[in-house]
């Protein structure tokens, strides 16, 4: 079955970055909408960026823009987000996704991906 496999989670401190990976198998990589979310405890879970299927257009929610950036290499099957000047309120598990044919700002609405990953914690110290 599809499986999406976060990795690159941690602690850090505030300042620090972190680089998320997500390699997907079982699916046509290249056919999918992919994006990250995040969900703290006790928070509701949040969309912060996706890119589309082919064009290479992405999103970014205001809260990252300007510091996380969303790649993909369809060649290994992988998604990544690098994250840069990372905060304390950040702290939060964070969760690869994958949808087919998705649009490039999928994970900005009430929109369910296909699929999720196990999620990947990140912890960001003051």
């Amino acid at each position: 079955q599809v499986q999406l496999v976060e990795s690159g989670g941690g602690s850090v401190q505030a300042g620090g970055s972190l680089r998320l990976s997500c390699t997907a198998s079982e699916l046509t990589f290249g056919d999918y909408a992919m994006g990250w979310f995040r969900q703290a405890p006790g928070e509701e879970r949040e969309g912060i960026s996706c890119m589309h299927w082919s064009n290479g257009d992405t999103y970014y929610a205001d809260s990252v823009k300007g510091r996380f950036t969303i790649s993909r290499d369809n060649a290994k099957n992988t998604l990544y987000l690098q994250m840069n000047n990372l905060k304390p309120e950040e702290t939060a598990m964070y969760f690869c996704t994958a949808d087919h044919f998705g649009v490039y700002d999928y994970c900005s609405g009430s929109w369910s991906p296909d699929y999720w990953g196990q999620g990947t914690q990140v912890t960001v110290s003051s």
